[in-house]
């Protein structure tokens, strides 16, 4: 509903005689558009190219467009086969919050669980100011104070809360995903045991850009020289001691398959899990962030550099390359935001993996190609601010979709062929 007003703002404005330039992924977006240029055909280094353009029509006709085959029909994020429930919750009593009105909520565990509702109809408030807040004092000792409510009861069914959000994963150039993941460290006892290495005594530290020894001390390692600008932003220059490559040149003459330590980091993640396929202990943490769909980002890229959708994938692919305990409860705000079609299906197929190892993931998310593959769902509503805060349907989207009074079930009803 809130994405047909936005539409209907925009059209008004083009109709005044404007132009508007959108970019989106969202297809009643997409639809409505008078011309599409669709950039493609993958990402990072295998993009960068206009594959369609035209009427929305002619795009989704387009044999080699992505995007035109979601919107054709021709490819579809799949409907899982959906789970029971086992039996176990989480139930929050007396959620008082913002606009909450005294909502006793129902979370089943080991499912995938989506809270829906209009823009301000309370879904932020019940799970990332309520639920989230108390869980983490509970379970891990946070200092985070929740909103108002009276209790949360199911805790002993949950042994780790986890939020996963756009927030970046480092502030600083130094901060890249290799380190973040936790990929780096094996990468770099791998170069310690090598040969070369090994004659000249170099241990892991030596391959380690943040301490003394191996790197270019020039730059302390981070391949950029910093210049402060006053009352201006900072300004970040290569290096001309080692262009870049943070390293001085006795530790870029250890290679692995002709490769330096500086070449591991400049290769995207593609690239290094091929390089490294028959070590075991690198090759799986680099599929996972294959698997969420970021096997175009280098290794060594800056964080400042990824886009809020792109740092929350990261860290996904960090919480899956970790040993599952079955009992954790992942926590996402609109984890879409930003995602075309093909990376929403990618992402659904590692929460969807993340459920099937026994944890709970709820995400609060409008994306219907979400909201569909959901176990169960809780709409929230009906309207936004004063007139929300109350649950207005849950169940399965079906049940969801049947529900007269819901704007999301009117909108899962048309997606699911289900009559109201």
């Amino acid at each position: 509903r809130d994405n047909g007003r936005l539409l209907r703002t925009l059209l008004e404005l083009r109709d005044l005689g404007n132009t508007v330039i959108v970019v989106e992924h969202d297809e009643d977006t997409i639809r409505a558009a008078d011309h599409v240029v669709d950039m493609g055909p993958g990402a990072g280094e295998l993009g960068g190219q206009v594959v369609a353009q035209g009427t929305p029509e002619e795009v989704a006709a387009h044999p080699g467009s992505l995007t035109g085959a979601y919107l054709s029909g021709r490819s579809a994020v799949p409907v899982p086969k959906r789970r029971s429930p086992n039996g176990k919750a989480l139930r929050i009593r007396g959620a008082r919050g913002n606009n909450l009105r005294n909502l006793d909520v129902e979370i089943p565990l080991g499912l995938f669980v989506c809270v829906t509702g209009v823009s301000g109809s309370g879904k932020s408030t019940l799970v990332v100011d309520t639920l989230y807040p108390a869980l983490a004092a509970a379970l891990h000792g946070a200092k985070l104070r929740p909103l108002e409510h009276d209790a949360i009861e199911g805790l002993e069914h949950v042994d780790k809360v986890v939020d996963v959000d756009q927030s970046p994963i480092g502030r600083t150039p130094r901060s890249n995903p290799a380190t973040y993941t936790g990929v780096f460290t094996p990468i770099r006892d791998l170069f310690a045991q090598l040969p070369e290495a090994q004659v000249r005594g170099y241990g892991k530290g030596r391959f380690s850009f943040n301490v003394k020894g191996g790197r270019c001390e020039a730059c302390k390692g981070d391949g950029l020289i910093k210049i402060e600008m006053h009352f201006l932003p900072d300004v970040y220059v290569t290096c001309e001691e080692c262009a870049g490559r943070r390293y001085n040149r006795e530790t870029l003459e250890v290679r692995y398959k002709g490769a330096s330590i500086a070449d591991v980091l400049e290769m995207t993640v593609a690239q290094a899990r091929e390089l490294f396929r028959n070590v075991p202990a690198i090759r799986e943490k680099l599929q996972t962030l294959e698997d969420v769909g970021l096997g175009y980002i280098r290794l060594g890229q800056s964080s400042t550099t990824l886009s809020g959708g792109e740092a929350q994938r990261v860290k996904l692919a960090k919480e899956l390359s970790r040993r599952a305990t079955g009992r954790t409860l992942y926590i996402l705000d609109e984890p879409t935001t930003g995602l075309h079609f093909e990376d929403v299906r990618k992402l659904l197929e590692v929460l969807h993996r993340l459920v099937d190892q026994g944890n709970t993931v709820l995400v609060i998310e409008h994306n219907l190609d979400v909201v569909k593959t959901a176990d169960h769902v809780i709409d929230l509503g009906p309207e936004g601010g004063d007139e929300g805060g109350r649950v207005v349907a849950r169940g399965t989207p079906e049940e969801v979709a049947a529900c007269p009074e819901s704007h999301t079930g009117r909108a899962l009803s048309r997606l699911l062929g289900v009559s109201r």
